[in-house]
């Protein structure tokens, strides 16, 4: 199972990443959550402290590597575009409460879409996450897919884009459904977060087609404590468990083509 969960910030994209990944990892699944969102704070909602998040060097600047890695150096101009990094998770990965923890990071030097030796790590990082056959990966993203690649992309089981009752947040879903379909996935799925009462439900129902909408997820309090503690919202709210092991019933439903 291969999931990239997306959306604009704020909607509850680490929320619905971390939960997802716990419950798989709660089967005895492998499971390697991937932090690609360079705003988002994945580990803490794993359940990782604050001085162990700190402590993880992000793909992203580990430019030693990524040189030794691509070749590159002062005289050679030529990178290797598809540098071997099957090793990379084992290596750099933390685990916790069962999942493994991978932080991208991003690309300090350049414009995003530069091709420096960190950028290639980072996508070939990426590409090599989802070979991997027996395991679970769930990506957390931004909003924008650009660390995947078209042959990355259709190697993916689902597509996920979070979002809230508004009309920013819809927007968000229609731009990341034209991105994606530039990669050639035209299944993008949704799941509603922050839903308050039946008004909200009914909005993301008025703006979603039916067949693309994996679940809700209620306004929860527990989940904003959490934030505000550094805990796991799996560890502190059992209600957006039972929620987001609906969603996961429907996703695993949906990869086996039911």
């Amino acid at each position: 199972m291969k999931i990239a969960v997306t959306g604009k910030g704020g909607v509850g994209k680490t929320t619905l990443s971390s939960t997802l990944a716990r419950l798989y990892a709660d089967e005895g699944r492998v499971v390697l959550a991937a932090d690609v969102d360079p705003d988002a704070n994945l580990g803490i909602a794993l359940g990782l402290t604050e001085e162990d998040v700190e402590s993880i060097v992000p793909i992203g600047r580990m430019k030693d590597l990524a040189k030794e890695r691509t070749g590159a150096n002062e005289y050679n101009t030529f990178l290797k575009l598809n540098p071997q990094v099957s090793d990379i998770p084992e290596k750099f990965a933390k685990e916790i409460n069962g999942v493994k923890l991978l932080v991208m990071g991003t690309v300090e030097a350049g414009g995003t879409g530069c091709v420096c030796p960190e950028h290639i790590m980072i996508k070939s990082v990426i590409s090599s996450l989802v070979l991997r056959k027996d395991d679970v990966v769930v990506m957390d993203m931004e909003a924008g897919l650009e660390h995947l690649g078209r042959g990355t992309a259709s190697c993916m089981d689902q597509f996920i884009v979070v979002v809230e009752p508004g009309a920013r947040s819809i927007q968000t879903y229609k731009d990341v459904k034209r991105l994606a379909a530039d990669l050639g996935i035209t299944n993008v799925n949704v799941v509603a977060n922050k839903i308050r009462n039946e008004e909200d439900k009914k909005f993301i129902e008025d703006n979603i087609p039916k067949e693309h909408i994996l679940g809700f997820m209620s306004y929860n309090e527990e989940v904003i404590d959490a934030d505000r503690k550094g805990a796991s919202p799996y560890d502190v709210s059992p209600k957006v468990v039972a929620e987001v092991k609906e969603i996961k019933s429907r996703i695993d439903q949906n990869n086996k083509g039911v």
